[in-house]
């Protein structure tokens, strides 16, 4: 480990701004998972968010003098990678927005095997127009509520709420009607208020 990266997370940013490269490097080694998590959930493509990933990271740099703590270049990661993802998509002229009922529709093709359930959910994920998409990440990648994601994505709470909910009611259905022999129990286990996993019992 490296001088710079045995500093308290504020003390490295300020170096970094300061114009220290072994700073800034460091800032970038903590950082550069989340970046390119979330650059490649919305992406779906490795190089596309590799170079999403660069030109975030080379912003920052641009920016520095601008963040003022470690929990706001955090903040700060998230709401410019999700930003640049959802612009990059709708640049695309060979992006097809599919809508969120369409794509769940092939959740119907599953039957019993929750690991192949999940694969099939983060595929749907990568299918979803860009801001539907950003806030599906955010909620259960990055696991923040919906205020959080109201500021990050700089939308109404009332929308990330209705996005989610609609989300989950469109699931459960298309989920539970999967097999005509039984109901499926990873529906069962949707909690449409949360959606997390509820205890059958």
């Amino acid at each position: 480990m490296t001088e710079a990266e045995r500093c308290a997370p504020e003390d490295s940013l300020s170096r970094a701004a300061a114009g220290e490269s072994a700073a800034f490097t460091a800032l970038v080694r903590k950082h550069q998972r989340l970046v390119y998590s979330l650059a490649l959930r919305m992406l779906s493509d490795r190089h596309k968010a590799e170079d999403l990933a660069q030109d975030v990271f080379l912003q920052l740099h641009r920016n520095l003098v601008s963040i003022e703590s470690d929990a706001h270049l955090s903040f700060w990661l998230r709401k410019v990678t999700i930003n640049r993802a959802i612009d990059r998509l709708r640049r695309e002229p060979k992006y097809e927005i599919v809508s969120l009922q369409e794509s769940l529709a092939l959740v119907s093709e599953v039957r019993d095997d929750d690991l192949l359930l999940q694969r099939l959910l983060r595929d749907l994920v990568g299918r979803l127009p860009p801001a539907p998409r950003a806030v599906v990440v955010l909620r259960y990648q990055e696991d923040l509520n919906p205020t959080e994601i109201a500021r990050t994505l700089s939308m109404s709470i009332n929308t990330v709420k209705s996005h989610l909910k609609r989300s989950l009611a469109i699931l459960r259905e298309q989920v539970g009607g999967a097999d005509t022999a039984g109901p499926n129990p990873t529906a069962a286990k949707l909690d449409p208020s949360t959606g997390k996993q509820r205890s059958l019992t």
